[in-house]
């Protein structure tokens, strides 16, 4: 089997546990440390030609990062496609348990246990706390409705402000996020890489949480670490 991973958290998934198979992932697959496979793009734009050149039995996307249109050429092409769109932390971990049943794993990984393992006993949270959560700025993006992280966040004592907008990414003006009187905004790194010195500032007098992106965004071996690191980020804002 040959496998094309458009996803960074499934590519991470694939290379801990059947690293023979995986031979191209994007730009953007940074784990595992000193992946070595064939690069083919940006998950957003890939270059199908050379997704198609790696001649793969499967490609991995998501309904989110990845483009409609891109899936379409790729089965047109004749290239089986699998796509993921986990929307809670359980749906995260059926579709991760499918995906290596899909790929001929036996049993499930250590990874995958612990991660199992971790969210369901995940920290035990203060009383929730109203909060924004801005995925980007220039202009202000943030969770709306039926997002993953935003159940990651509501499983660690954080109560999404936006989680009842029409939009899964609303764009509300400053003006509107101050509006909410929040008693804390959450600034991950990715997409947009918020810092000490890019965020908090807009919101004065507000905790801010500086956290890690990829443990709240992304649904793979990261997962098991998550529960206990994005709560201790969540509990030490500047």
């Amino acid at each position: 089997m040959r496998v094309v991973s458009l996803v960074p958290s499934l590519t991470e998934a694939v290379a801990l546990t059947r690293p023979e198979v995986l031979v191209g992932a994007t730009d953007w697959c940074t784990h595992p440390a000193g992946l070595d496979v064939a690069r083919v793009g940006g998950s957003k734009y890939p270059d199908l030609d050379r997704v198609l050149a790696l001649r793969p039995d499967l490609v991995l996307l998501n309904e989110e990062e990845n483009r409609l249109a891109d899936a379409d050429a790729l089965r047109a092409a004749g290239v089986p496609v699998r796509v993921t769109f986990p929307r809670t932390v359980p749906e995260a971990l059926t579709q991760l348990g499918e995906l290596l049943t899909a790929l001929g794993v036996a049993g499930e990984p250590d990874w995958l246990r612990a991660a199992r393992r971790a969210w369901a006993g995940p920290p035990v949270p203060a009383p929730p706390r109203g909060a924004v959560v801005p995925v980007w700025r220039r202009p202000w993006v943030v969770l709306g409705r039926d997002t993953f992280a935003g159940d990651v966040l509501r499983r660690l004592g954080v109560a999404n402000q936006w989680a009842d907008h029409e939009e899964r990414y609303p764009r509300p003006s400053l003006d509107e996020l101050r509006a909410r009187a929040p008693e804390l905004v959450v600034l991950p790194d990715e997409p947009y890489r918020f810092t000490a010195e890019d965020g908090p500032e807009a919101f004065p007098g507000v905790p801010s949480a500086l956290v890690s992106g990829r443990h709240l965004t992304w649904y793979g071996p990261s997962l098991a670490e998550a529960p206990a690191l994005l709560a201790a980020q969540l509990a030490r804002p500047v």
